[in-house]
């Protein structure tokens, strides 16, 4: 089975994760992705950051669709970093081929996550177009480190099979919204319809 994993705060989700996950699907020809919703972000002040449990729930009602799995699994298995949930996944679950799904945004900033390097050399990893976001990620030192093993968007459908390091920066995913606009000032979550 090919998986995607779409990691972090869901603080709240939103229809754009379901449609990147839609996304990721049909262009990485996955067969699941699984959001792995953690219990805090090293690169965020937590302040603000509901209960595990509630975003979970509300990840599970956002998903709509039965190829979306919601999990707590960094909570379960103790880990804090995504290098180390990798990590585990990939012993765990050895006959799974995985990919990495992130935003721009977050590659904008991946030379900031820790053990970043590893995450790139054990998983191969899809990058969706987040504009404004694009040239800012294309030019970030985790980008230029790994521009050679970025493989071609014609090739995507490939991706799960490629042996990291492999990346894809994928267009054509266009949706403004983020988590953090969709937070109140005060940290509790703007109400948003499920599309």
């Amino acid at each position: 089975m090919r998986i995607g994993l779409l990691g972090g705060s869901f603080n709240p989700p939103h229809a754009a994760h379901r449609a990147i996950s839609q996304f990721a699907i049909k262009r990485l020809q996955l067969d699941r992705v699984w959001w792995l919703v953690t219990p805090g972000n090293p690169l965020k002040d937590g302040q603000g950051l509901r209960e595990l449990d509630e975003r979970a729930d509300a990840a599970r009602k956002m998903a709509g669709d039965p190829r979306i799995d919601v999990s707590c699994l960094e909570s379960v298995i103790g880990t804090r970093y995504t290098a180390d949930t990798i990590t585990y996944l990939r012993r765990r679950c050895s006959g799974l081929r995985f990919v990495w799904i992130m935003g721009a945004d977050n590659l904008a900033q991946f030379h900031r996550w820790q053990n970043w390097r590893r995450i790139a050399f054990e998983v191969p990893f899809a990058v969706i177009d987040r504009p404004p976001q694009s040239f800012r990620a294309l030019a970030a030192p985790a980008a230029l480190a790994l521009q050679r093993y970025r493989i071609p968007e014609s090739c995507a459908g490939r991706l799960a099979g490629c042996r990291a390091p492999a990346w894809v920066f994928l267009t054509g995913m266009k949706s403004p919204l983020s988590s953090t606009g969709l937070r109140n000032p005060d940290g509790s979550w703007a109400t948003q319809r499920k599309n």
